[in-house]
């Protein structure tokens, strides 16, 4: 079983944020921020989904890592909603955005037995730690230059992520344990959150918020669009007929592009199991930083201090 630590972190989001917290990589801002808004909503599903399923769990040590499992999602869960509160304040018609997450997740709820939730939350979970180690071991440009809270925010929810990264699966298999099961529904899985929950901020987004503070037209997230825009490029005479922004890897090595490619095929194998996963080495140095008392919820403004006070 997992050794898990309830870390409680208090994120200051009473100064405003701005919607693109990474000015140099919109488009991962974006994708940041849906991730802020489903967290909220994924983590509802997850508890009253563990909730339900407590009463089969027949290995106490399944329960203890259910119940472990779900105080470090409801501590991520509290800190997004403090990211998402600061982006609603300055844009109010994002909380209708919010809304309709919320009640998407509810009608999975509602309307999908526990078995297939489970699998749902086994299926999301095992790509946490491909591509968060993929996002970490790359962390001095998807992070770095961006607004340090948010920045701070997202680096402790993925390095718990890769901490917790069996426990959904230990669930799922304690309670359910059909392997191809997981498999067969992903497609729905899949659909839910391309087809469903990214329309639905790229909707809201779009109406709700100027496009001098959201900077992308935010149908750049959905492929259907992308490729209509490449082939608009490509038909024009000049080639540029397309709106399309810089991808938000450009940066990144296409090594680590593969690599996580690989990972996240990989985590979805019926017989995967996430424990013999490679850990970024990222995750040791946070798990250091924050033993010795650092401030991890400014982990960039934190360590140039440090780096100052030592220099100094």
């Amino acid at each position: 079983m997992t050794d898990l630590k309830v870390r409680r972190l208090r994120f200051d989001f009473t100064a405003p944020v701005p919607m693109v917290w990474h000015p140099e990589n919109p488009r991962f801002s974006h994708a940041v921020n849906l991730m802020s808004f489903i967290a909220i909503c994924f983590e509802k599903m997850i508890v009253e989904a563990v909730q339900e399923a407590k009463p089969r769990f027949t290995d106490p040590e399944v329960a203890s890592e259910a119940n472990a499992f779900l105080r470090q999602e409801a501590q991520h869960a509290n800190a997004h909603r403090q990211h998402v509160a600061a982006l609603i304040r300055r844009h109010p018609g994002l909380q209708e955005t919010f809304d309709a997450i919320m009640a998407s997740y509810d009608h999975v709820t509602s309307t999908k037995p526990l078995a297939y939730r489970l699998a749902y939350i086994a299926d999301l979970e095992a790509t946490f730690t491909p591509s968060f180690r993929f996002l970490l071991d790359n962390e001095d440009t998807m992070f770095r230059p961006g607004d340090d809270r948010v920045a701070s925010l997202l680096l402790w929810h993925m390095v718990e992520e890769v901490e917790h990264r069996s426990s959904a699966l230990i669930i799922y298999n304690a309670v359910v344990g059909r392997r191809l099961y997981r498999l067969r529904i992903l497609p729905s899985v899949v659909r839910h959150i391309m087809g469903t929950l990214v329309p639905i901020y790229v909707d809201g987004v779009n109406t709700h918020v100027p496009e001098k503070d959201r900077v992308l037209d935010l149908r750049v997230m959905s492929v259907s669009w992308r490729i209509r825009e490449q082939l608009r490029s490509l038909m024009s005479r000049n080639g540029s007929g397309g709106n399309l922004t810089p991808p938000m890897l450009k940066a990144v090595d296409r090594k680590d592009k593969r690599q996580a490619l690989r990972g996240l095929t990989l985590s979805q194998n019926p017989y995967f199991d996430p424990a013999d996963e490679a850990l970024p080495s990222f995750a040791g140095e946070w798990f250091d930083r924050y033993e010795r008392g650092d401030d991890v919820t400014h982990w960039y403004g934190s360590q140039a201090a440090a780096v100052g006070i030592q220099r100094g």
